[in-house]
């Protein structure tokens, strides 16, 4: 099967996903800022680089795009027709690497959240960002 796209609009579009400062992390970040937390970001120092760290509460987010990270049983993830085996491929070394990424940050003693894409949705937003701050214990 071939791509409903042109080669050129294909690589186009993907040049626009970005890796960091996603709409999903600027939304808890401003909600976190705006609820008094102070955190650092992509701190590379840690495994993984998580999105947003907390240093004062030992707290590492990670927010996840549901396609880009596998979201079992998410609408929003779904195996493109097209290149199937590579994007299984893509997606599956996502997966090992954020377990390997969470268990290492794990036996440093940090408390691991993850937020998906699809939590951030306007119908269930205000309910995961009111966990969110009860997770990290503020």
């Amino acid at each position: 099967m071939s791509d409903v796209h042109s080669k050129e609009t294909r690589s186009f579009n993907m040049s626009r996903i970005r890796g960091k400062d996603t709409k999903p992390e600027l939304l808890v970040r401003k909600f976190l800022f705006a609820a008094g937390f102070r955190y650092r970001l992509h701190d590379k120092k840690l495994p993984g680089k998580p999105d947003i760290v907390l240093p004062k509460y030992k707290t590492a987010i990670f927010i996840h795009g549901c396609f880009w990270h596998g979201h079992e049983g998410c609408r929003y993830y779904v195996v493109p027709k097209t290149r199937s085996e590579w994007w299984l491929n893509k997606i599956t070394s996502n997966k090992i690497k954020d377990s390997r990424d969470i268990l290492s940050l794990k036996e440093e003693g940090w408390k691991i959240l993850t937020i998906w894409e699809c939590d951030l949705k306007p119908k269930v937003r205000s309910a995961t960002l009111s966990l969110l701050t009860a997770k990290i214990g503020g």
